[in-house]
């Protein structure tokens, strides 16, 4: 399963992926792994969950992000979440034709693995390409 959470800068998404996050990290037996541009969230997020900055990995496209994904998922087959805030800042790419592909992949890599992935973006709903609809 993908989520994809979409909303211009100041909507609250974050505030709304991190009430999401500690409530999985309480209710929720796996593994919680949320993963963001830089750590600005180090203090809000349940002690239980793994905040990973992809600053500090490099994960500067999406051919990265999915290697860092695969081998995350390799490391700890306890994954059941995985949270990832303001897709295209990690990925340093605003193609939403890339989103759309990255979020396919995520889907069938959430099938084949039982991970549930979600995903913001920072930009009106409005603009999402009819495949990124799918996951609103």
């Amino acid at each position: 399963m993908v989520r994809l959470i979409m909303g211009e800068k100041g909507t609250g998404k974050t505030k709304k992926l991190i009430e999401m996050i500690n409530t999985t990290a309480q209710e929720d037996n796996g593994s919680v792994v949320c993963v963001e541009a830089k750590s600005t969230m180090t203090f809000d997020l349940h002690y239980h969950v793994r905040l990973i900055s992809a600053y500090e990995y490099d994960l500067s496209n999406y051919e990265a992000l999915r290697g860092f994904l695969f081998g995350l998922y390799a490391g700890n087959y306890d994954i059941s979440h995985v949270y990832v805030d303001n897709l295209c800042k990690i990925v340093h790419s605003e193609d939403f034709a890339a989103v759309e592909k990255f979020l396919h992949w995520l889907d069938r890599f959430s099938d084949a693995n039982t991970v549930k992935f979600t995903v913001t973006l920072t930009a009106d709903a409005s603009v999402a390409t009819e495949g990124m609809r799918k996951y609103l």
